[in-house]
């Protein structure tokens, strides 16, 4: 057999494509290159001839679609934590649990404290004056710390100058503590949930963020709601009824938040549903879904725009850098084409609330063909990462078939000193360096066929038909051989039984 030339590249040249979260792409488009055989091909630019490229004109001009003023008016209405745009001097707090169920066993209070620091220095031009760490044996008491550590942390909070907020290192702090603290320091105080809303609110830049973020806020609305009441009982004003409505002003509050809850919601749904739309027209297309996930600023968009060349790809050096799920078209040595699920970051120590309003976006991982798991292996919290990522994943539902084929990566090696794989199983790799990457495409490439079922066999093709056009744009052709008549060629490729079944029943092969 004679191998058969191919003058141009093979197909999905997918550098530089982006799909957003709805499968609409960015300035440069995919294409499907024109292969210069003996014989002629249609050419294939029609902007449904690649993947991702999901019918956008009908789906953007849907009448149930939320408008922007809409989604800007919700995401500026009401913002909860009081923070503002105003930059801060920051006065880090770590309660170091000694015991009980609220005690870390992975890690230590200076890692945390470490990673405290790191959330506050993620904000631009906000500063870390001082911190300190002080053990506490009921961190659910009203003030957190027993009264002597609350005494001594009062003192270095007043004799630091210019602090302008505090920021105390718990998941959440309830509403009575947030004003007992507020009122003994004079100052703004937050918690993880609050601050991590904040970066989030700085950071958004589409719909789908923006409404996340807005039901996010929700809960902490709800806590200022009764602080405020409380405060207008203790001076007799919280229960009067407005202007005989026969509703109390904490009754119509109530009454409108929960209006605003719903018009999120129901914005959420329409953006769910079309997300969903647009995820069963990729699969309908049979591009397998790789999900790429990991703990904040582990490397994964690093990772992605390796794995594809995509050079609109800019990765940031920050937490909570993505907040949006993004989709871009890579190749495997295979020449199967994978579109790679670039999700928000993981982080420990996050009520469920916040967690649970990202649900929507994460669903795209629930319904992907293969999870890779990013780590960053030069963190000295590496393992504890680990473990609040698989967690997460658990509490969000995550099929057991994705749990059992997670393919880890253990990104930065170039940053490890002798580095040795410590877990069997995980692919070494630096994404900015790009090495190990060969080896990690191979591993994505057997597991996606497994999990998708897709079958590898060899094509006897008639040269005078369409069929090797089909073929390319259908499957993943891996080589190409014509045969001694020069009319028939055979064509190894991996393709699904799905489309294995519309090729037989389209060119009539038996």
């Amino acid at each position: 057999m004679k191998h058969l030339k191919l003058n141009t590249p093979l197909p999905c040249s997918c550098q530089s494509s982006e799909i957003d979260a709805y499968g609409g792409y960015g300035s440069q488009h995919l294409y499907l290159p024109n292969r210069t055989f003996s014989l002629r091909f249609p050419k294939s630019n029609s902007k449904n001839a690649y993947p991702g490229r999901e019918s956008m004109d009908n789906l953007e001009n849907e009448e149930d679609f939320i408008d922007d003023i809409e989604v800007e008016e919700l995401f500026q209405q009401k913002i909860p934590t009081d923070i503002g745009e105003w930059d801060h001097r920051v006065f880090i707090v770590h309660p170091d649990v000694k015991w009980g169920p609220k005690k870390q066993h992975l890690t230590t209070a200076n890692l945390q404290m470490a990673e405290a620091v790191g959330l506050v220095n993620t904000l631009e031009n906000w500063t870390v004056v001082d911190k300190i760490i002080l053990s506490t044996k009921i961190p659910e008491k009203k003030r957190i710390f027993g009264k002597g550590n609350f005494q001594i942390l009062t003192e270095k909070i007043r004799r630091t100058p210019g602090v302008t907020a505090v920021f105390m290192n718990v998941e959440r702090l309830s509403p009575l503590s947030e004003r007992e603290l507020q009122d003994a320091w004079g100052m703004k105080v937050f918690d993880r949930y609050s601050l991590v809303l904040h970066i989030f609110r700085r950071n958004a830049k589409t719909k789908e963020a923006k409404l996340q973020i807005s039901l996010a806020e929700i809960p902490l609305l709800r806590s200022r709601l009764k602080n405020e009441v409380v405060n207008l009982d203790q001076q007799g004003g919280g229960s009067r009824y407005i202007m005989g409505s026969g509703e109390t002003l904490y009754e119509v509050q109530q009454r409108l938040l929960k209006e605003r809850e719903l018009k999120i919601r129901t914005a959420l749904e329409r953006l769910r549903k079309k997300r969903h739309l647009l995820r069963s027209q990729r699969k309908h297309k049979d591009f397998p879904i790789v999900s790429v996930l990991g703990y904040t600023n582990c490397g994964k968009t690093t990772l992605i725009k390796a794995l594809t060349g995509d050079s609109g790809l800019q990765p940031k050096d920050q937490l909570f850098a993505t907040l949006d799920i993004t989709v871009h078209a890579g190749q495997l040595p295979s020449h199967m084409t994978v579109l790679y699920v670039d999700t928000i970051g993981f982080l420990s120590q996050l009520p469920h609330q916040l967690i649970d309003s990202f649900s929507a976006t994460l669903e795209d991982v629930a319904h992907s063909d293969l999870i890779v798991h990013v780590r960053d292996i030069n963190h000295p919290e590496t393992i504890n990462q680990k473990v609040n990522v698989l967690n997460i994943l658990k509490n969000l539902q995550i099929p057991e078939r994705l749990m059992n084929s997670i393919i880890e990566v253990h990104n930065k090696i170039d940053l490890v000193k002798g580095y040795e794989p410590s877990e069997p199983g995980a692919v070494p790799i630096s994404a900015l360096q790009e090495m190990g990457l060969d080896k990690l495409k191979h591993r994505v490439e057997e597991a996606v066929i497994n999990s998708t079922g897709k079958l590898s066999m060899i094509l006897k093709v008639q040269l005078n038909s369409p069929q090797l056009g089909w073929l390319y744009k259908e499957a993943s052709v891996q080589e190409v051989h014509d045969a001694e008549d020069d009319c028939t060629a055979s064509v190894k490729v991996i393709i699904s039984a799905a489309a294995y079944g519309r090729y037989r029943k389209l060119f009539q092969v038996t």
